[in-house]
């Protein structure tokens, strides 16, 4: 055998990447064994009250007015004119330029909690966990259209080629699963047929190196495609097929120091994991008739309860930041009609998620947060729907060091903008890294010979004043 002092360096990098080969498949035919992936922060600066993220995305831009902001006044005003000093100069979506009419909250609202919170009375279920969730009145966004509202709220830019923010928390952080990707999509449409895509550069890692880009899992079907092997193909077989190309991707890696051909090693090693993990984290049939009863779900019925349940099972095993997207608020028209077929879908899913994680200890280390890309305007839209507003809009969070039972900012007397501790994306952001132990101000990633960061450059604030 020749002596390693003897070896070109070539040579010696082959036979040494040969070694890790074997490594790499017996750590893969073992998969329990597998390492969770590392963060690049260490150390964290703040205290870390949330371990994990479950965000709950209503995309299409769920109507305020509906929801969480009751608003008299406009009520009284419906039909009326819309006061020109609110809308002169404004930005406007599909009503720039035409009549304004005051559009009335369609559905009544209804007190909860010691502090007697007013939300739509089309959430009960939500109302009675008021006490475990602050409710923010005075969101704002930049964006007014669809995609690039959604890219801001999951980057912080309305520009394509961003980091999303599960990546930035993956990246800096890393995972607690060695089985499983750190950062999981799961996507629901229910009952109104509005399926507008969703499209995968919201969850994509950006600039940062594409380990940390989310993974999407179907809710129906196989939950990842060719997640079995073919019929012939035993597990050892597949475990020394991705050693093999992985001793392949070492030994060039070795010449030329790509990271991103790391990420592919580390991939393949993450889908052989996914081959035994995944189908044990989709079978819900160990959960037992009272938690399917409690989430009001059926196994693999694609729906966003199955999903929050499944948020849950993710959260459990270790995935750091899990995001859900349930389709269809966009209501153009028949708003009334539409919001109250959501609230059946959403309402009693988003209780049992902080029921299900406050009685397994996991809410206090578990931050979730209820948001869509932007609210709805107090005008009307074809007499029955409200067009897209980024001036006003509600989100709730829950859960990681989050005051419950509060309200934090308000709107003014037509729910047409935020006016008191108005907030925005960039602040939602700063606060949710604060809370997983994260400055956000210094957490950054050079591009483009600039230091990028979630939070922005724009003096995004942490709302202190939401924290217990």
């Amino acid at each position: 055998m020749t002596p390693f002092h003897n070896l070109h360096r070539r040579a010696f990098l082959g036979k040494s990447s040969q070694g890790l080969g074997a490594l790499a498949l017996a750590s893969l035919l073992k998969p329990a064994v597998a390492a969770p992936m590392q963060g690049v922060l260490g150390a964290l600066p703040l205290k870390q009250k949330a371990k994990r993220v479950i965000w709950l995305t209503m995309a299409g831009g769920p109507s305020h007015l509906e929801t969480f902001d009751p608003k008299p006044k406009l009520a009284e005003m419906h039909g009326k004119p819309m006061p020109e000093s609110f809308t002169k100069g404004q930005q406007l979506a599909q009503l720039q330029g035409k009549p304004l009419t005051c559009f009335g909250p369609q559905h009544t609202f209804t007190k909860f909690g010691k502090n007697q919170v007013e939300i739509c009375s089309l959430f009960p279920e939500i109302g009675s966990v008021i006490e475990d969730i602050c409710l923010i009145r005075s969101m704002t966004t930049d964006a007014i259209n669809h995609d690039p509202a959604h890219m801001f709220m999951n980057t912080g830019s309305q520009i394509a080629g961003r980091p999303s923010m599960g990546s930035w928390i993956t990246y800096g952080l890393g995972t607690e699963a060695g089985d499983l990707p750190g950062f999981v999509v799961l996507t629901s449409l229910g009952q109104g047929g509005q399926n507008q895509p969703i499209a995968a550069r919201q969850w994509s890692s950006g600039f940062l190196p594409s380990k940390y880009q989310g993974v999407q899992l179907r809710a129906k079907g196989d939950p990842v495609l060719y997640l079995t092997n073919p019929n012939g193909v035993t597990r050892d077989r597949q475990g020394a097929d991705v050693a093999a190309i992985n001793t392949i991707n070492q030994q060039h890696d070795a010449l030329v120091n790509d990271p991103e051909i790391a990420t592919r090693i580390a991939q393949y090693e993450m889908a052989f994991q996914m081959q035994a993990s995944v189908p044990d984290l989709m079978d819900v049939s160990a959960e037992g008739s009272k938690t399917l009863e409690l989430y009001g779900c059926q196994p693999g019925d694609g729906s966003f309860a199955s999903n929050c349940l499944l948020a849950r099972r993710l959260a459990e095993r270790g995935t750091r930041f899990i995001q859900l997207y349930h389709k269809d608020w966009d209501h153009h028209g028949g708003v009334k009609e539409g919001v109250a077929l959501k609230a059946k879908e959403i309402d009693r899913a988003c209780k049992a998620l902080i029921v299900d994680l406050k009685q397994r200890g996991m809410l206090e280390e578990t931050l979730i947060v209820w948001a869509g890309e932007f609210g709805r305007t107090p005008m009307s839209q074809g007499g029955s729907g409200r067009d897209h507003h980024n001036k006003a809009m509600s989100v709730w969070m829950a859960g990681a060091g989050i005051q419950g039972g509060i309200v934090h900012g308000a709107t003014d007397d037509l729910g047409y903008a935020a006016v008191e501790k108005v907030t925005t994306v960039h602040d939602i952001h700063a606060t949710m890294l604060h809370q997983l132990g994260i400055q956000h101000d210094a957490f950054s990633f050079k591009f483009q010979g600039l230091d990028a960061k979630l939070s922005g450059v724009e003096g995004a604030k942490v709302m202190k004043d939401i924290l217990a």
